[in-house]
C-alpha cells in the first residue's frame, strides 16, 4: 500500500495542478470577456485626448489591464483591424468602423519548478481572443 501511495501521489498532484490551472483560465476568460467589451465601449468609441487609433488602443489596453487586475499570470494585448469592405461589388457602409481584437495570454502556475538536478518550465501559454466592432467617431454605434 505504501508503494501504491508513492506512485499515485505525484500523479494526483499533477492532475490537481492541471485542474487548478484550467479553472483559473476559465475564470480569467469569463472576466476578460466582460472587461474587454466594457473597455472597448468606454475607451475605444471616443478616446480621450488625441483622437487617434494608437491612443484608442493604448486607452483600451490600460483600462483592460486595470479591470482585469491579474498581472501575475495574464498578459493583455489589444490591436485594431479595419472592417471596410474592399471586395468586388461591396461598399463601405461606414468607413470608420474599427474592429478591436483583445487577446488574453494565460501562463499556468507554477511557471517553473526546480529540484536538485531537475528543472521544469511550463512550455505553453493559453490564449483567448475577444473582438468588437465600433465606430470610433460616433458614440453609440456598436456592431
Amino acid at each position: 500500500m505504501t508503494v501504491e501511495l508513492a506512485v499515485l501521489t505525484p500523479v494526483v498532484m499533477v492532475v490537481a495542478l492541471v485542474v487548478l490551472n484550467l479553472m483559473g483560465f476559465v475564470e480569467a476568460c469569463a472576466a476578460f470577456d466582460q472587461a474587454a467589451r466594457d473597455a472597448i465601449v468606454a475607451q475605444g468609441v471616443a478616446p480621450p485626448g488625441e483622437q487617434s487609433e494608437i491612443g484608442a488602443v493604448e486607452g483600451v489596453q490600460v483600462t483592460l489591464e486595470e479591470l482585469l487586475g491579474r498581472s501575475d499570470r495574464c498578459e493583455v494585448e489589444v490591436r485594431t483591424e479595419p472592417t471596410s469592405g474592399t471586395g468586388q461589388g461591396s461598399f463601405a457602409i461606414s468607413p470608420l468602423l474599427t474592429r478591436y481584437v483583445c487577446t488574453l495570454t494565460y501562463r499556468p502556475w507554477p511557471r517553473s519548478v526546480r529540484f536538485p538536478g531537475i528543472t521544469y518550465e511550463a512550455p505553453l501559454a493559453l490564449r483567448h481572443e475577444c473582438s468588437l466592432v465600433v465606430d470610433r467617431y460616433r458614440p453609440g454605434v456598436v456592431v
